[in-house]
């Protein structure tokens, strides 16, 4: 099974014995539900056992059975103690088992690139950023020299975590188009159109010593990904998330716990949306694209500052947005922002239809600033946004396009998790 879809049923204790002792037989039986039962308490929705075993439709014996094979694995914690926030549901009124994932268990190695410079972390199971290694502030011309740059630094945490790992992710600020792996358009770096992108960081990995897969994905559809596993998109069925980072806009969908990237991996380049044709010229050969309309830079310019190198323009931008948002042009700024941006969110909606729109860096800062004025915009340029409107959220991971990297590196474990740790 996908970790992303719905976990399967399995046998319960009345299927006839084909093993030798009760326990094994239940061991036997629940092996298919080993991935299923770390998506659930990976992703918070199996706190308890007594929660487990509703969810994956099973007895308490064989929910039992897969739990403890998941703590011998050194996944999860298995907590029997009364008391605490597992809540009860065990029999006669018993309080349940509660279930977290291990504090010290496998990590993964994550990696982000960006136009400002590059992270890497090691992120284990729920999401928890374990150790951060800090990001280099130039990115060079050669992503070779750059992905092995940040895998060093991911290779130097992980010796000194003493973390199994599980494999690497990386995510770029650019489509990744499948099945190659290239990056279609790094267009806010300078790297060359079509670089094979999840090679090189494969060979990096490798020559690193470090275990695993290592995979790659666009950092807006990775920062969807983890929102949707751990943050403010979880129970989404169609989730819309929309974000500018350092340099431009992405978008990504996750419907009924997949991530839609179209048929070779390009869908949702909702930065190259028009929303004012008479605008700016756009890397892309367009014109007004929400792209240079609703990014840091778009902020800096409209609100009449010059970026200075100190830190990253998405700093620059929300320290400004901070410190002196009653500014008559910073004022005007955030009012242009947030109707260029309602307008690609109100085209999206007529499309998508999405139950839950999220919004990541910048724009998250632009929906605190002025909630109404951007749900406004939305409703009233929308056929759905009429009817009700949709729920807009910020973002609430930090570093999400990180955890969403990870996740990339635990998908074979939570589709097999004694497969991928044998």
């Amino acid at each position: 099974m996908n970790g992303n879809g719905a976990p399967p049923r399995v046998g319960d204790a009345t299927t006839p014995s084909v093993s030798g002792t009760g326990a094994r037989t239940r061991l036997e039986r629940g092996r298919g539900a080993l991935g299923p039962a770390l998506e659930l308490v990976h992703t918070g929705r199996a706190p308890t056992r007594a929660v487990l075993t509703a969810e994956l439709g099973v007895t308490r014996a064989t929910a039992g059975a897969v739990a403890a094979e998941l703590e011998a694995l050194g996944l999860i914690r298995v907590d029997s103690r009364p008391g605490g926030a597992g809540g009860t549901g065990g029999a006669q009124g018993r309080p349940s088992h509660r279930l977290s994932v291990a504090e010290n268990g496998p990590v993964a190695l994550a990696a982000q690139v960006h136009s400002d410079g590059f992270r890497a972390a090691l992120v284990g199971l729920g999401g928890r950023i374990v150790a951060t290694a800090p990001g280099k502030v130039t990115v060079s011309a050669d992503p070779a020299q750059v992905l092995g740059a940040v895998v060093e630094a991911g290779a130097v945490l992980l010796a000194q975590s003493g973390r199994r790992c599980v494999g690497a992710g990386l995510a770029v600020p650019s489509a990744v188009a499948e099945p190659d792996g290239t990056a279609l358009n790094p267009l806010h770096l300078a790297w060359p159109a079509g670089s094979p992108v999840r090679e090189i960081f494969a060979e990096c990995v490798k020559a690193a010593g470090i275990d695993g897969p290592a995979l790659t994905g666009n950092d807006v559809n990775l920062a969807a990904l983890a929102e949707h596993r751990h943050g403010a998109g979880r129970s989404a069925q169609h989730l819309l998330c929309v974000a500018t980072g350092h340099r431009g806009v992405g978008g990504a969908l996750v419907l009924d716990g997949r991530l839609h990237s179209g048929s070779s991996g390009l869908a949702l380049e909702v930065g190259h949306l028009t929303v004012n044709p008479e605008g700016r010229a756009c890397h892309c050969g367009g014109r007004g694209c929400l792209d240079v309309e609703a990014d840091p830079l778009a902020f800096l310019t409209a609100a009449g500052r010059s970026p200075g190198p100190e830190v990253s323009l998405l700093q620059q931008a929300r320290d400004l947005l901070r410190d002196e948002p009653g500014e008559p042009a910073v004022r005007a700024a955030t009012e242009e922002l947030i109707d260029r941006l309602g307008l690609g969110l109100a085209g999206l909606v007529n499309i998508l239809n999405p139950d839950r729109i999220i919004l990541g860096g910048l724009h998250r800062e632009l929906l605190h600033a002025d909630p109404e004025r951007l749900r406004a915009v939305v409703a009233d340029r929308s056929l759905w946004g009429r009817s009700g409107g949709v729920p807009i959220l910020p973002c609430t991971l930090d570093h999400n396009s990180l955890v969403g990297a990870a996740e990339l590196a635990w998908q074979p474990v939570l589709d097999d998790p004694l497969g991928a740790l044998a």
